[in-house]
């Protein structure tokens, strides 16, 4: 039952945004450290997404040491995902070489991974940087345990992590809420 409860939970915080497509342009896609299991698909070698467990980001978003995580949770179907996403890109390349970590960290439906999913990691060079949640695996401690002001209720959602330091935003970022978020962590 509390499976049922957490799964509509999930579909319902997913649709709360609006679809729309937009094609963004990229320039940078660090790896990210954290363990994760292939997802293997459709045998497209430039798809290299990976699928992560619910216990495995937890563990991600809680390291301790002088990178800084940048993680968004979005979807491909949510237009403020999408209206974000060129500027983390933007801050990506401007921080090529320094020691912050971007993942984005998709929530569509495991059924939209081999398409929609793998269409907007390939059109954005951004395969590299998105693990794929299956929100069906979530438990009703998820949110709790991980965050203080994010219930899954909506996206996008920006966690932000150096050292014992942290940023939660729930909603799009602008350009200059997400300079100003991470110089304040680099300083």
């Amino acid at each position: 039952m509390k499976k049922i409860i957490l799964s509509t939970l999930v579909i319902i915080t997913l649709v709360s945004c609006k679809k729309e497509n937009q094609k963004i342009d990229d320039t940078a896609s660090p790896k990210d450290s954290i363990s994760v299991v292939d997802n293997n698909g459709s045998g497209n070698t430039a798809y290299i997404s990976k699928e992560i467990s619910p216990n495995n980001i937890g563990d991600y978003l809680a390291k301790n040491n002088d990178t800084l995580y940048v993680t968004n949770f979005f979807a491909t179907w949510c237009g403020p995902c999408m209206k974000e996403i060129p500027h983390f890109k933007k801050k990506m390349e401007e921080l090529k070489g320094k020691p912050v970590k971007f993942t984005f960290v998709n929530l569509d439906d495991q059924s939209e991974w081999n398409t929609s999913v793998k269409k907007f990691a390939e059109e954005n060079d951004l395969a590299k940087n998105i693990v794929l949640l299956d929100g069906k695996k979530l438990d009703q401690n998820f949110f709790p345990k991980n965050f203080k002001q994010w219930d899954g209720g909506s996206i996008p959602f920006t966690y932000m992590r150096k050292g014992t330091k942290t940023d939660e935003s729930l909603g799009m970022m602008s350009e200059e809420l997400l300079d100003s978020k991470i110089s304040s962590f680099l300083k």
